[in-house]
């Protein structure tokens, strides 16, 4: 067990001193629970393999099933090596930042990554002070209710994260829609906060 530390901070005017404290334990390996848009996530340093690692250990998830990536501009997916077909910049025109995440394929095709740009000021704010792009899971147990507060956050993970920001309820309280554009047709692999009837909209509107 750990101590985890509460972070309080002002949602819409995050404190920057709050801010580079959590980004700091992120920076370090740590794990911090933030807000975003849809419900809390789990942060920690996408690129950094021991922080991945204990992510997967707390979260109880199999290590078969990929983190989704928050990041806070588009360039960031080139950084990576992805490839965004047509239909995923449209959908990002029209959903981000905001509640859909969407898998791409890196351009040797050996992998996929999954990518979202909340629409959060704590969460951009987090996003911009860390040392890379921030994987981020709800911040629950796998198979739990996700978090939509800092107090359900610490129901769960209290004694197991570094920290958790708590900037309060979050304001859409459900999980993302996750489509797949790897491969057509293209596929919704979770209808969350966005439907799936706006997104054939969109997909068929081009």
């Amino acid at each position: 067990m750990i101590e985890t530390k509460i972070i309080k901070i002002d949602p819409e005017n995050p404190e920057k001193e709050g801010i580079k404290e959590a980004a700091r334990i992120i920076n370090d390996g740590g794990l911090v629970a933030f807000p975003t848009d849809t419900v809390y996530g789990l942060g920690a340093l996408y690129n950094n393999p021991k922080a991945i690692d204990r992510l997967y250990e707390v979260k109880e998830r199999p290590k078969d099933k990929l983190f989704t990536v928050h990041i806070s501009k588009k360039e960031v997916i080139k950084s990576l090596d992805c490839e965004i077909p047509y239909l995923a910049e449209v959908l990002m025109d029209r959903f981000w930042p905001g509640p859909l995440t969407i898998i791409l394929n890196t351009k040797d095709r050996k992998k996929t990554i999954a990518f979202r740009m909340p629409n959060n000021k704590i969460a951009v704010s987090l996003i911009n002070k860390s040392d890379g792009p921030v994987a981020a899971p709800s911040a629950n147990v796998s198979g739990r209710r996700p978090p939509v507060d800092a107090e359900h956050v610490l129901k769960d993970l209290d004694g197991k994260i570094d920290a958790v920001i708590d900037g309060g309820t979050t304001a859409i309280g459900k999980e993302s829609t996750i489509i797949d554009v790897t491969s057509f047709p293209y596929r919704v692999v979770r209808e969350g906060a966005i439907s799936k009837i706006l997104i054939q909209d969109v997909w068929h509107s081009i």
